[in-house]
């Protein structure tokens, strides 16, 4: 197996290189940002042909990387051969090196959820007009992958994603004066700064309810969220004969990602094309996992969470909105962590900008555009609020 690993020093791209690790996969090529330090070590211990970096950081990387070939676009990287390329880009950016190696043929083991959450359509067509394969990394998705192995599209009624409900999941009902540290205290997963305080909000999950209408073909309506403090239980698909099924297991991403990375080379060409996977050898020593404890669920507080019912009105509406939420709390998440807003100020600057958002049809240009315009936009209502 060989791989290309995108955004290889962030949180999944080093649990990606962990399991490559372990399985003994070639890594072919790794891009990263400015982080030249770990991927000075990631280099020394696989050895990949090529590498891509920021522009920024491009003389420094040639001069440390030696006879490696450096590049500073992660779109190219991303169509070079390999049997799955890994995306754990975060954000938009990672948008780019999706299209560009679903065009090429490539299999890609897609984290980066802003892909499907406000290009779905366009993925997709990239997707068929190349003959690339996808598969989810998220937890919850690959969860739900599992679940549909086998199974016909026509009989699902439902799909559950669960969220741990966050820090804020029991308390205080006043969130207005929750601190980035206290937000950034998540109760199971190990992720990074972006992602922990969108669970906190619960904006995560209502951008993976978004992804998950995509990835499988159904509407937002039949995509639901339980709130499952124990992390154990990642997804379910409830079908129309009432029966459930779920996919268990240890709060690890190494577990999905081995997963995706398996199932990529048969992965899906259109919505809900699913497969399945023979799965490989055991992952970070999982297999004897103890099937114990106590479980339980509950329904999500909108009230308190309004990201979740934003992410949904976003999705409904489809179009330009998905991007347009996206832009936003890529904007507020960061002023709140900088301390320049309030917790409770990040769906309320969210909802000013789908407020004000121009609907149109969905192309790249437009996408661009709204983007663009979104993150602006957001930015002066920031402003607004700090002054």
């Amino acid at each position: 197996m060989k791989l290309t690993v995108l955004g290889s020093t962030g949180s999944i791209g080093t649990q990606t290189l962990d399991v490559a690790r372990e399985r003994g996969w070639r890594v072919g090529a790794l891009a990263a940002g400015r982080n030249l330090e770990l991927l000075e070590a990631q280099v020394r211990e696989f050895r990949p042909e090529v590498v891509s970096v920021a522009p920024e950081a491009y003389a420094e990387a040639r001069a440390r990387f030696g006879e490696v070939r450096v590049i500073a676009d992660p779109a190219e990287v991303a169509t070079l051969p390999a049997d799955v390329v890994v995306n754990a880009m975060s954000g938009l950016p990672g948008l780019s090196p999706t299209r560009a190696a679903l065009e090429a043929g490539r299999s890609v083991a897609l984290a980066t959820k802003e892909a499907m959450v406000t290009a779905a359509d366009l993925i997709w067509e990239a997707a068929q007009r190349g003959g690339g394969r996808l598969v989810p990394i998220d937890s919850e998705h690959t969860g739900v992958f599992q679940c549909l192995t086998g199974e016909h599209l026509d009989d699902v009624a439902e799909l559950i994603l669960t969220a741990s409900g966050g820090p804020f999941r029991d308390g205080p009902a006043d969130l207005s004066a929750v601190t980035p540290e206290q937000a950034l205290k998540h109760p199971s997963w190990s992720m990074g700064q972006k992602i922990t305080i969108d669970s906190a909000t619960l904006m995560n999950k209502g951008l993976e309810v978004m992804e998950c209408a995509a990835l499988y073909g159904l509407p937002l309506s039949r995509v639901g969220v339980v709130v499952h403090p124990q992390s154990v239980l990642h997804a379910a698909v409830r079908f129309q004969d009432g029966s459930l099924k779920g996919q268990f297991g240890p709060t690890d991403m190494r577990l999905a990602i081995a997963y995706a990375i398996d199932a990529a080379p048969t992965g899906m060409t259109r919505p809900g094309d699913v497969q399945g996977a023979r799965r490989g050898p055991e992952v970070a020593g999982h297999r004897g996992w103890p099937l114990t404890g106590t479980w339980e669920f509950r329904e999500p507080d909108h009230a308190r969470f309004p990201c979740l019912g934003l992410a949904y009105r976003a999705g409904e509406a489809g179009g330009l909105l998905p991007a347009a939420l996206n832009a936003a709390d890529e904007v507020a998440v960061p002023a709140f962590l900088a301390g320049q807003i309030g917790f409770t100020d990040i769906p309320r600057l969210i909802e000013r900008v789908l407020n004000e958002t121009p609907q149109g049809e969905l192309t790249w240009e437009a996408l661009e555009e709204t983007t663009r315009w979104a993150t602006a936009r957001a930015q002066e209502l920031t402003a607004g609020v700090r002054a």
